[in-house]
């Protein structure tokens, strides 16, 4: 057993319990007797030192406990203070960042628009406003397309304006010009349709009365006559040619026609013309080939009488022709790629060389007629 000192040592534990000192003999007999009962208060005493030794041991251990928590809590909060700060350092970097580009941006937007209020001053409440969407992203996006197609600033727009409303008012003067002409250009127009209208019926229906007479009296019978393909459009129709030569049963096309007699038709049609309207010349190319003797005549005897009212240039092959003319004109080639011209005269007896040559053995002659 551990024995404790005793505070204030043994004569103060005698004074305590009452020892008296008193003579020695009795002095050590009551020294023993105070001994025992000494042994039994250290004993007592002990015990109380120990209980408030587990007392004192468990508070520390409690508060050991109490210290280890607030050394991890300790330990959490000096974690949470470092990630705070670690976030706080990438905000930092982050606010610089933003920052930088602020500027950047309100220094292009005040370059670009230089009217525009600052950005700063419309983003004010930016977080106040609701979050965007997809119509607001098709709204940016159609706006952020049209900005593009404007383009940039340009600075002499309204120095550019300025010559395109010259231009345009110009313009505008010389499209009212084009407008008024073109307005008495169809007045004048729709005047000449109608006039051309009116001669066009006009003559039609006179070239196709002589036409009716003149048919019968070269084919000695027969009608013919002049028809329209479109009565509704005087102006765009076509005239076709209807004949009924002598012997033929039915009205047909000249198409259908041989040969001579498409001449002659033609030739009928000619001369209603020339007797509706003559002309001072007339010139006819071989228009006797295709025809037979019979109708070789007819054609000189019709030459013959409208002779009076023009007069006929005919190149012909046909001696039956050339009797009814005033004079003839040959073209001979003596030599090679050298003509001739011998004219004569048939009203007269005198016979003109021009120029003079000697007869040519076999010359090649082409014949004109001419009724003066």
């Amino acid at each position: 057993m551990r024995v404790l000192p005793v505070p204030g040592g043994i004569p103060a534990a005698v004074r305590r319990h009452g020892i008296q000192q008193a003579h020695p003999a009795g002095r050590v007999s009551l020294f023993v007797e105070r001994q025992e009962g000494g042994e039994a208060l250290l004993l007592f005493a002990q015990e109380e030192l120990d209980n408030q030794r587990g007392e004192f041991r468990g508070a520390v251990e409690e508060r050991q406990g109490v210290l280890s928590r607030r050394e991890a809590e300790l330990r959490e909060i000096r974690s949470q203070t470092a990630k705070s700060a670690e976030e706080l350092a990438a905000l930092d970097l982050r606010c610089q960042e933003v920052t930088l580009r602020l500027s950047s941006l309100e220094e292009q937007v005040n370059e670009r628009y230089p009217d525009v209020l600052r950005i700063g001053d419309i983003l004010i409440d930016f977080h106040l406003r609701p979050l965007v969407g997809e119509k607001e992203e098709s709204r940016l996006k159609e706006l952020r397309g049209l900005l593009e197609r404007m383009g940039d600033v340009n600075l002499t727009a309204i120095e550019e304006s300025e010559e395109l409303q010259k231009r345009y008012d110009f313009l505008t003067n010389q499209k009212a010009d084009l407008e008024s002409a073109i307005a008495r250009l169809e007045t004048a127009i729709e005047k000449i349709n109608r006039a051309s209208r009116k001669r066009f019926r006009e003559v039609f229906d006179a070239v196709n009365g002589k036409f009716q007479e003149v048919f019968p009296h070269l084919f000695r019978g027969g009608r013919a006559h002049l028809a329209l393909t479109d009565e509704t459009d005087l102006l765009e129709t076509g005239v076709e040619i209807v004949a009924n030569p002598p012997g033929k049963k039915i009205m047909q096309n000249i198409e259908l026609l041989s040969g001579g007699e498409k001449a002659l038709t033609a030739v009928a049609l000619l001369f209603a013309i020339f007797l509706v309207k003559p002309s001072p010349f007339c010139v006819l190319d071989e228009v006797d080939a295709p025809l037979d003797e019979a109708n070789v005549g007819r054609f000189s005897e019709a030459v013959r009488e409208m002779a009076d009212r023009s007069q006929f240039i005919i190149v012909t092959h046909n001696q039956r022709t050339m009797e009814i003319a005033d004079r003839l004109c040959g073209i001979t080639m003596q030599e090679p790629g050298v003509s001739k011209l011998v004219t004569v005269n048939l009203r007269s007896t005198s016979t003109e060389k021009i120029p003079a040559s000697p007869p040519s053995p076999a010359p090649s002659v082409d014949i004109s007629s001419t009724a003066a």
